[in-house]
């Protein structure tokens, strides 16, 4: 376990374990254990940021934009003591995205990633085992207490490992799970053929993580995959013709993908219905008209960011309530942060998004100088991984908080050093100056 004895490849991986699987972190250990575990991450990020001399001032402006509209939206907060909460926990995520795209390479942010997915499933199958085999029911998060009846989101796991219906893995969410699960079958998949791993780790856990993935059942990203595969197609395509050619390549796709998005809202019943989801996408269409409802109040700047809804101030607290459970998001981060910040943070956010997306594409295609020849399949990974975000963010908004924000940051800070010299292979040696010829990552 080489990441072990690098000390920052270490932290990012357990950053991106408690950010990824945070209701497992809060199931076990409490709000309040979550809470010291991510002030202590936090805490080692500022260590590294300091004792590297981080320049902060080269984040992208797009980053910048938006935290700032986030900070200032305080000042017209409808709601300040949630607003006081959910501020600082987004800038401290931007802050260790910004440090961890500083300050380790790409290569070594995907071991460190595939560390904490392999981690994430491989628990996810053992609790699920133990659950269906020993618990023999539904299991309920420690450190809580429930008035009865109590809804069937509230259970960690319902046991149905081998009943046929969909796990929810300690994450606690089948949706979740499907996540993780798809950013492993990437993220593994690359491995194996980057030869980055041995071939037995890289498809195995390849193996485990499409098991976590069929038992997920999580439509949003069975539609996720199947925009990764496209988005995989083009790359490919584009990587194989000259620089002329790929505008051709590129309006072939949009023209294709515009027809299948047509085709799909068109024969969206019928698809639903093949993804055994309702008509109304399980609630989302209340969920999204409620929250129009509202943003449209407020359209300019919005109600105050939050992050997370905090479902103990208005009006958040009643604002959707379905079968007795009270909604935290939106179910859409535009829609979310039209909500929170009013068409000014949405523009900026938009803004954030598009030119992320357009950097980790020419990423992903044009190869850097200075990139591993053995790399070719690792840069697919900017470009699928924010296809994946993207299409997730149409019906969840967990782009904005824990990990789905750090991955934005990071892959917005990272694709910009990429695509301006000097190129990010970065950076900071690993080990002290007077023993850099032994490390690897230095050879």
């Amino acid at each position: 376990m080489r990441w072990l004895r690098e000390r920052r490849v270490a932290l990012a991986a357990l950053s991106l374990f408690v950010l990824l699987a945070g209701d497992a972190v809060r199931y076990t250990l409490s709000w309040w254990g979550w809470g010291a575990v991510v002030v202590a991450l936090l805490a080692c990020w500022v260590v590294v940021a300091v004792r590297h001399r981080v320049d902060l001032r080269t984040v992208p402006s797009g980053v910048v934009l938006f935290l700032a509209i986030c900070v200032a939206s305080f000042a017209w907060s409808q709601y300040p003591s949630a607003s006081a909460l959910g501020i600082p926990a987004t800038v401290a995520t931007v802050f260790a995205a910004v440090v961890m795209a500083k300050t380790i390479t790409f290569e070594q942010f995907v071991r460190a990633l595939g560390v904490a997915l392999r981690w994430i499933l491989g628990l996810s199958l053992l609790f699920e085992l133990f659950v269906a085999l020993i618990i023999r029911g539904p299991l309920l998060p420690l450190w809580v207490s429930y008035d009865e009846p109590i809804p069937n989101a509230y259970y960690w796991s319902q046991g149905h490992l081998f009943t046929g219906e969909r796990i929810q893995g300690i994450v606690g969410n089948a949706n979740l799970l499907g996540v993780v699960a798809l950013m492993g079958m990437m993220v593994f998949a690359v491995q194996a053929v980057d030869h980055t791993v041995t071939a037995a780790a890289g498809w195995g856990w390849f193996a485990a993580a499409t098991v976590s993935f069929t038992l997920a059942r999580s439509a949003t990203m069975v539609v996720a995959l199947a925009v990764v595969l496209f988005a995989l197609a083009v790359i490919l395509i584009a990587r194989r013709v000259s620089s002329r050619v790929r505008r051709e390549v590129y309006a072939a796709a949009f023209v294709i993908g515009s027809t299948l998005v047509a085709l799909f809202w068109t024969f969206r019943g019928q698809a639903l219905g093949l993804l055994e989801r309702s008509d109304d996408l399980t609630g989302r269409l209340d969920i999204w008209d409620s929250v129009w409802q509202l943003a449209s109040e407020r359209p300019i700047l919005g109600w105050g960011w939050v992050s997370y809804w905090a479902p103990w101030v208005e009006p958040f607290d009643d604002l959707v309530v379905i079968d007795g459970v009270t909604y935290l998001q939106a179910h859409n981060a535009f829609i979310d942060v039209w909500l929170q910040l009013g068409l000014v943070g949405l523009g900026a956010f938009v803004a954030l998004i598009v030119v992320t997306s357009l950097r980790c594409v020419a990423w992903s295609i044009d190869r850097p100088l200075g990139d591993a020849p053995n790399s070719a399949a690792a840069r697919t990974l900017p470009t699928l991984l924010m296809v994946m975000l993207l299409v997730q963010s149409l019906a969840e908004s967990r782009i904005l908080v824990e990990a789905g924000l750090l991955l934005l940051i990071y892959f917005s800070t990272a694709s910009k050093s990429r695509n301006q010299p000097p190129p990010f292979t970065a950076s900071i040696p690993l080990t002290p100056r007077r023993s850099r010829r032994a490390s690897p990552d230095n050879r």
